[in-house]
């Protein structure tokens, strides 16, 4: 019987992207290096449970899903989470961000002020700036302002970002002015709570950390795992919780989400590729293994 392993995702650490195995195990991501893995014959999808507990039930998930829970699940996830405001009096610090994704394209969130630059990493930010840091009210308040005031969205859904991040045309001066802008613009506003103090303008670009620079255009993402499957290439980049990989069929986006709640194992030859929906077509499945 072929080995299994179970992924729990992709971290952003100080060296890098990792991959995170049942265990504990990692296995760190360098540009070049071959990612190669199938899934097992006859296997299905479970929830990845919440909060630190495995799903009661193991129940069944959508291979498409990245939330990778059931509805219970993610319930109880969702209660105790910071984005569904139901932790008012959480004592910790946090900061307000501006966050550049592509021209046009920048969005206000928050994070824990220990959690440092992490949280940018994993949304896949190109480039972003601090705004301030203050109690988590404060911090919310403040979101909710720029919102209203200047039309800053809280959330950019991750096939927009994917649609720009290869060949950004702005150089790092334009994505460092798009964001200075704004920045100007929200500290100006007369509603900024008191308890928040404002941060000054440092923007942090993450070109080089992604692996950015020249990417070659994806010709499409990867839309979920199937039992039997595989996929393998190079990586090229890694941004959020995307790879690029370079493989026989261009350039594929995976997203590593994705690959959780199935047991993987050693990609061999022959196996069916996983589907992919080509950027500018409708999902299919390729013939070869990429």
């Amino acid at each position: 019987m072929a080995q299994t392993w179970t992924c729990s995702g992709l971290r952003w650490s100080a060296d890098g992207p990792v991959l995170v195995w049942g265990g504990g195990r990692l296995s760190a991501l360098s540009w070049g290096k071959q990612v190669a893995f199938g899934v097992a014959e006859g296997g299905v999808r479970t929830c990845v449970g919440a909060r630190g507990h495995a799903c009661p039930v193991r129940a069944v998930v959508s291979g498409r899903s990245t939330g990778v829970r059931c509805e219970e699940c993610a319930r109880l996830d969702r209660a105790h989470s910071v984005a569904a405001d139901t932790l008012a009096d959480d004592p910790r610090p946090y900061r307000v961000y501006l966050a550049w994704f592509g021209p046009g394209m920048v969005k206000v969130g928050i994070t824990a002020e220990e959690r440092g630059p992490a949280r940018l990493l994993e949304q896949g930010a190109v480039c972003f700036s601090w705004l301030g840091t203050g109690p988590l009210m404060a911090a919310r308040r403040t979101e909710e302002l720029l919102r209203a005031a200047l039309r800053v969205p809280d959330r950019i859904p991750y096939g927009d970002k994917r649609a720009v991040r290869s060949g950004l045309s702005a150089s790092p001066e334009e994505r460092a002015a798009e964001v200075r802008d704004l920045h100007a613009q929200a500290l100006a506003l007369p509603a900024w709570p008191e308890s928040l103090t404002p941060a000054p303008c440092h923007p942090v670009d993450h070109v080089d950390a992604f692996g950015l620079a020249e990417l070659p255009p994806a010709v499409g993402e990867v839309t979920e795992l199937i039992a039997g499957g595989a996929i393998r290439g190079g990586l090229l980049a890694a941004a959020g919780p995307d790879l690029h990989l370079e493989t026989d069929s261009g350039v594929v986006v995976l997203d590593t989400r994705l690959m959780r709640g199935w047991e993987l194992v050693a990609a061999t030859d022959g196996a069916p590729a996983l589907p992919i929906k080509e950027f500018k077509a409708d999902v299919t499945t390729q013939d070869g293994l990429f």
